[in-house]
């Protein structure tokens, strides 16, 4: 029986071999990498629309969402449509639902019940005067402080606020100051970083944002009251 010889390609037939295989596998492999992610920006995308959803009172209709953020209205409907895909799982407890021709954030209908009763739980909003944001305000900024020293930064007297202050636990006392009459010091409480969702004292906005936000509240409110005039809920004390 003849013996068969088995031929070695030879080193063309190698080199022609090699480039046909580093000519189509990468591309192959590079087109099975794109399906299985998406593009960095749509990723992107992907979490500013639910980032807006998410913030909006009112539904977002995908128009809306395209004309602010400069993208096709098409491609906005493709990533709503995978949002609501992913918050219908079980595993989520929220749900992004359309409504009114938009798109809300909302519970689950299945877990009303449950948030009811705990909802039943908090405590009310926190509400202030003016007068007693104002002492509040002070005494974040210079604490430890005393009533006299918070009295002469208003120049009214702040006792009624004090009062209210204590009793939602957004300041305690911090000892006595070590002068004539030895007056109670006052500071902030850990309550007091919970209600304004701060770290620490170092995340307090400065004195110009401060009073920034003082004056928007006032602009949406009533009108301020003349300098030399007591703040409001004072003028008894």
């Amino acid at each position: 029986m003849e013996e068969t010889q088995v031929r070695e390609p030879s080193a063309d037939e190698q080199s022609a071999a090699t480039e046909a295989v580093a000519g189509e596998t990468p591309v192959a492999q590079l087109e099975l990498d794109v399906a299985a992610r998406p593009p960095a920006d749509e990723t992107a995308l992907k979490a500013v629309i639910e980032a807006i959803v998410y913030v909006t009172e009112e539904p977002a209709t995908p128009a809306q969402i395209a004309a602010a953020l400069g993208q096709p209205e098409q491609q906005v409907r493709r990533v709503l449509a995978q949002l609501v895909e992913e918050y219908s799982r079980p595993e989520r407890g929220i749900m992004i639902r359309e409504v009114a021709g938009g798109y809300q954030m909302t519970t689950k209908p299945e877990h009303h019940e449950a948030i009811r009763a705990f909802v039943k739980r908090l405590k009310p909003p926190l509400k202030l005067s003016m007068a007693a944001l104002e002492t509040l305000a002070v005494i974040a900024y210079k604490q430890p402080i005393t009533a006299p020293e918070i009295q002469a930064i208003r120049g009214v007297s702040g006792v009624s606020a004090l009062k209210t202050l204590l009793e939602r636990k957004l300041i305690t006392t911090a000892g006595r100051k070590n002068v004539v009459g030895r007056p109670i010091l006052y500071k902030t409480t850990r309550e007091f970083l919970v209600q304004f969702g701060l770290k620490d004292l170092s995340e307090l906005p400065t004195l110009k944002e401060f009073e920034e936000l003082r004056r928007l509240a006032l602009s949406d409110g009533e009108p301020a009251a003349p300098p030399d005039a007591p703040a409001a809920g004072e003028n008894q004390e």
